[in-house]
């Protein structure tokens, strides 16, 4: 019986998370990296890390903007209800405090309400060693890999769905990798679109946050096609509860996006009694593209195992687990 890959998303998924775990169960690194070098995109470089979650021993792929697209995904202060130092009122922050990513700016996964990115992507890890941008994770050491600037200019662009499609289409990659990529991207946009009830070719993706989706996504389609596995096992998606605050305000877990890609392509959603926000849209939209079934073989063997390191500290885990098995 042919391969199948399980996403076991216990503790929810973003894109970063899928990418690191993809790579952990044995996906080609280098075909990864030569496809993220090959985007004509600027301002970031990749680091990949061995990181601690949960006393367990994970990969940690991370995506870093220079301080020309620096999306303040770290700034916990805003993220829990504090914008440019002023305390929010307890009503503007809601029951969740704000718990998942947003700030002025966006995230890497949203288009239009660009805070829609969540509590996994672009935060810190507890590295063994230095990660190091566009080289293999090791556990001392670090690597000189380039960072791509940009100038201020960049800050303001915006990139429709044909735009970021024309970038993906552009890079160093398998024609497959490419489809997923592509399948990803509009799965996104579909759904931004109806959340905010405006045509698919009217969403754009702000360059601040489209520079690290872009990334991501290119990563996620790459390391799936190098497994040359077609069939994908993801039986449900653990979310947490509250509410996050994105570029508009604040909003309920799941947000908008991950809520319409749910409705869509007919995801399990089990609710967590988690204050945060486990499943971003990119890890939605991830898993929409390339869920193939939602129930396991009866058995199974193992073949390989990955984990995903999150990047925030929940009640969860903070991994996603990739196991490579085989119907026994």
């Amino acid at each position: 019986m042919a391969e199948q890959l399980y996403l076991e998303c216990s503790a929810g998924i973003s894109g970063d998370m899928l990418v690191a775990a993809l790579l952990d169960a044995g996906a080609d690194e280098a075909a990864v990296l030569a496809a993220l070098e090959s985007l004509p995109v600027q301002g970031f470089s990749v680091r990949m890390s061995r990181v601690a979650k949960q006393g367990l021993d994970a990969c940690d792929f991370d995506v870093v903007l220079d301080a020309a697209h620096e999306n303040h995904d770290h700034d916990m202060a805003y993220l829990h209800g504090h914008a440019h130092g002023v305390a929010a009122s307890p009503a503007e922050l809601g029951p969740g405090h704000a718990h998942g990513d947003g700030h002025p700016h966006g995230h890497g996964q949203g288009a239009l309400c660009d805070g829609e990115e969540a509590a996994h992507d672009h935060g810190h890890g507890h590295a063994h060693g230095e990660g190091h941008p566009y080289g293999r994770p090791h556990p001392h050491g670090h690597a000189h890999g380039h960072h791509r600037a940009a100038g201020p200019s960049h800050c303001h662009e915006h990139r429709n769905l044909a735009d970021v499609l024309a970038i993906v289409d552009g890079a160093a990659m398998a024609d497959r990798a490419r489809a997923i990529a592509r399948r990803i991207f509009s799965i996104l946009a579909e759904a931004e679109a109806k959340a905010h009830g405006r045509p698919v070719e009217q969403v754009h993706f702000h360059e601040v946050g489209a520079v690290d989706s872009i990334a991501d996504i290119v990563a996620i389609a790459v390391a799936f096609d190098s497994l040359g596995i077609d069939e994908v096992v993801v039986p449900s998606l653990s979310e947490g509860r509250g509410t996050v605050r994105c570029q508009h305000g604040i909003i309920p877990v799941p947000v908008p996006a991950v809520v319409n890609i749910a409705q869509a392509h007919g995801l399990a959603l089990s609710l967590l009694p988690v204050e945060g926000e486990l499943v971003t849209p990119t890890g939605a939209a991830a898993v929409a593209a390339l869920r193939t079934a939602d129930a396991l073989p009866e058995r199974f063997t193992i073949k390989r195992v990955g984990l995903g390191a999150g990047k925030r500290d929940y009640a969860t885990s903070g991994l996603l687990r990739a196991l490579v098995i085989e119907g026994a």
